[in-house]
């Protein structure tokens, strides 16, 4: 039997509730109307726009005359002048360009940090030109640090992307280097042969060649590998002949080394000669990496004192590059350390900035209080007028009655208690006395963050592939300049592999902790450690508030919603209550 459930059988109550909610509203608009009328002062905020297209131009100029060190210098003045919210293309650029840059230095660990810092703001260009880029860029990266793992993943990405055919080929093409590197020659004959049937993927001849060469030398190492040497031969006569050109002589070491390589036991002496070509050609372009890959097959195939000289060649190149590499490192390291003293300055410079935002700041929250507070009774009058139209339909009335009662609750505990102590005190306080009204504000604030976190609690929240990048977007917005926060072992979780449901109560318990640490905590370094034991997923929460002082206080607010969210996904937690080093708490769930 299905019961039908009323939210008023007094009619005199409901009359009461309605007067009560009408003056509430009259008063949230008089509120409204007296904060509107005050006028902000005005700040007007510096576009960096010319001076960042001006600085831009002259790193391009460095970029393409090969001065990689004033290229870097130019474009990290670019990057400190983007707001990336704003100039996000010239931001993205600037960081791949000096991506790009330490690439070619051999510095891939800042490398890797300058493209990943540029992977956010990718989902606010519409051009995947620049998605591309910084995909390309990675996969570079991982696949010299012989993380092939990464590197696959990243170029698989560059490959998705709808942009233009030459941009696919490159990918393609550098998916098979790592396929080559793996050994797995089949895999890449079968892509490499795709590729060679389309030579024109560009309006520019000098491109199609380019891209047509690497792709028919690594065909023809394929079929070395896989051996069929005549099909290989002709395959590196064929982009021998377009790389001695002088348009397309990018890969002309490549071509030779094969042919050195596919020579050394049927003709060691037209090996010998291919070897040495190569390092000519390394000499005469000057390329440190082409030098080390010539005198390694020089080396090989010397004796005496050709062997002698080759050898100290390459032990003074190696060392060299060395030194440069460490040079890189070095002077990358200075550049944070100037770009962090430049940003202590600017705090310095921007106090008068501040306050006006502050001013601005403090109206909005107050306008945006007061819609609250109108929308918040608008609701309630509008859901009592159609409860009470619609309380016939029995079944849609289960519903609603379930709904609404969490809800209801919900803002009972949390907002209902404020803003009748906010009202009883209008009515019995003078608003004159200056104290007062800095008490009203406060009591407005509360509602006001206190509604806020309600709607944060119960957004959606993506579970699908970019259920990483959101998680990481919600841990982020905690940081503040007095809130350090460190992830560890979060890229090692598979997280495709967590179900749905699971996705969302990690992201609500971490989210309940942060709201506590704000709280409550005044910790200013927090840890955050990932790690799957036993087919369980372990995250160890770690901060160094005031600890077990205020333990009853945390447990009351949020540790005992944290442990029921647990435990319905069949997890387990510990509450290190002996700690007087900060707040530790640590959980588990199945995968």
């Amino acid at each position: 039997m299905t019961k039908t459930f009323y939210f008023f059988q007094n009619k005199t109550a409901l009359k009461y509730l309605m007067i009560f909610l009408s003056l509430l509203l009259i008063g949230s608009v008089i509120l409204f109307y007296s904060y509107k009328s005050k006028k902000p002062l005005k700040h007007v905020k510096k576009d960096n726009t010319k001076e960042i297209k001006r600085l831009t131009d002259i790193a391009d100029v460095y970029f393409d005359a090969y001065k990689s060190d004033s290229a870097i210098y130019v474009f990290n003045k670019v990057k400190k002048l983007c707001n990336p919210n704003t100039n996000t293309i010239d931001y993205v650029y600037a960081l791949s360009c000096i991506a790009e840059l330490q690439i070619e230095q051999g510095n891939y660990i800042a490398s890797e940090e300058n493209a990943t810092e540029a992977l956010p703001y990718l989902k606010k260009i519409k051009n995947p030109r620049y998605s591309w880029i910084v995909y390309n860029l990675l996969g570079i990266v991982y696949s010299n640090n012989y993380d092939n793992y990464n590197a696959i993943l990243y170029f698989k990405k560059a490959i998705a992307l709808k942009t233009s055919a030459w941009r696919k080929f490159t990918a393609l093409n550098n998916l098979v280097a790592i396929y080559m590197e793996q050994g797995r020659y089949k895999e890449a004959k079968k892509i490499l042969l795709i590729l060679a049937s389309q030579k024109n993927v560009s309006k520019y001849d000098a491109i199609n060649h380019n891209i047509y060469s690497f792709v028919i030398d690594n065909l023809g190492y394929c079929y070395y590998k896989l051996g069929n040497p005549k099909k290989a031969l002709d395959c590196f006569y064929q982009a021998l002949r377009i790389r001695l050109k002088p348009e397309t002589q990018e890969g002309l070491v490549l071509t030779y080394k094969h042919l050195s390589i596919f020579f050394e036991k049927s003709n060691p002496n037209l090996s010998k000669v291919y070897a040495d070509k190569a390092y000519k050609h390394a000499l005469k372009v000057n390329n440190p990496k082409s030098k080390v890959i010539a005198l390694s097959l020089l080396i090989k195939y010397s004796d005496g004192n050709d062997l002698k000289q080759h050898s100290s060649a390459y032990i003074k190149l190696v060392d060299s590059i060395t030194n440069a590499r460490q040079s890189a490192k070095n002077q990358f390291t200075n550049i944070k350390y100037i770009s962090k003293t430049d940003k202590d300055e600017n705090l310095k410079l921007k106090a008068q900035k501040i306050t006006y935002e502050l001013q601005l700041e403090r109206q909005k929250k107050r306008n945006i209080i007061s819609y609250i507070i109108i929308a918040f009774i608008l609701g309630f009058i509008t859901f009592f007028y159609f409860h009470l139209k619609s309380k016939e339909k029995k079944e849609t009335n289960e519903v609603i009655y379930q709904s609404e009662m969490r809800i209801s609750k919900k803002l009972h505990d949390e907002l209902a208690n404020n803003v009748y102590e906010t009202l009883q005190f209008v009515t019995h306080k003078d608003l004159e006395i200056d104290t007062n009204k800095d008490q009203l504000l406060n009591n407005l604030e509360i509602m006001y963050s206190r509604t806020r976190n309600i709607s944060k609690e119960n957004s959606q929240i993506a579970t699908d592939e970019n259920y990483p990048f959101a998680l990481r977007e919600m841990i982020a917005e905690f940081k503040t300049p007095n809130i350090h926060i460190l992830l560890n072992g979060f890229d090692l979780i598979s997280w495709n592999k967590i179900q749905k449901n699971k996705k969302i109560i990690l992201y609500r318990v971490l989210q309940e902790l942060f709201y506590n640490l704000k709280k409550h905590s005044n910790a200013t370094l927090v840890s955050i450690t990932f790690k799957i034991k036993d087919k369980n997923i372990s995250v160890d929460y770690n901060d160094n508030g005031t600890g077990n002082e205020n333990s009853s206080i945390i447990f009351k607010n949020g540790l005992a919603n944290v442990e029921n969210r647990i435990k319905t996904i069949n997890g387990t937690i510990t509450f290190d209550k002996n700690s007087k080093k900060g707040f530790k708490l640590s959980f588990s769930f199945p995968l």
